[in-house]
């Protein structure tokens, strides 16, 4: 994979400025200079091919090539909701689910909730998306949506039609994760603690699907993990 470094910035063929921490982690970091080649990406679902023109600390010239087309993205959407777990925890679930191909992450607060991302966190999982799309190569950057209600998140009328609760099945209730998916899945997490019997049924009553990971117990970044593990590999397998 070429270095990769990113701009929010549209990058019509020509000269362009990087600036900021992308321009200082190109320079001093990696150590490039004039002449070198590197790729850039906006999000947009393209790389940029670009040459060092010129380059300092604070600002590096670079000449932009034609855009190439490199889908890296899952054939269909899949969508991960869930309390966010506390500290290094969070970045860890973030990193992991961007490289997995996730598309959009809801942190939500439920009744058991411990984590109530501002603002400023948000936008710090956000930045990890960027990190972890540089380093694996997606050009699509995941959503990290607002912190959500439970309630307002099982109303919204744009979830996945496929959609799973990762909660410990009662008698009866427990679902098999299907063997294709073509027009998107979504997992809901609940926190340490799980959904409450209330939210469960809420849940039950909006469409979602009980499904259990196995016998055990798993931690809230591992149920997600896992979850968006099997949509990537069952992806593969329809591919």
């Amino acid at each position: 994979m070429a270095d990769r470094f990113y701009t929010p910035d549209p990058l019509p063929a020509g000269e362009y400025v990087l600036s900021g921490p992308e321009a200082h982690h190109l320079v001093t970091v990696r150590r490039f200079g004039p002449g070198d080649r590197v790729v850039l990406f906006n999000g947009d679902g393209h790389d940029y091919p670009a040459e060092v023109v010129a380059a300092d600390r604070k600002r590096t010239v670079l000449t932009v090539g034609a855009p190439v087309r490199v889908d890296r993205e899952l054939p269909f959407v899949v969508e991960v909701a869930a309390a966010l777990p506390k500290g290094d925890r969070g970045d860890f679930l973030i990193e992991k689910l961007t490289e997995l191909g996730v598309g959009r992450f809801v942190p939500l607060r439920t009744a058991r909730t411990v984590v109530e991302p501002k603002e400023a966190r948000l936008n710090k999982l956000r930045q990890a998306v960027i990190e972890a799309s540089k380093q694996c190569g997606r050009n699509v950057l995941m959503r990290v949506g607002p912190l959500t209600e439970w309630a307002d998140y099982l109303a919204a009328a744009d979830r996945p039609a496929v959609r799973f609760l990762l909660h410990p099945p009662g008698e009866g209730s427990q679902a098999g994760l299907p063997s294709a998916v073509n027009e998107g899945v979504a997992f809901a997490v609940g926190p340490e603690g799980g959904f409450t019997d209330d939210e469960v049924t809420a849940a039950e009553a909006a469409g979602w699907r009980r499904a259990s990971l196995g016998p055990r117990v798993l931690r809230v970044e591992t149920a997600a993990i896992a979850a968006a593990a099997w949509a990537a590999s069952l992806a593969g397998r329809q591919a």
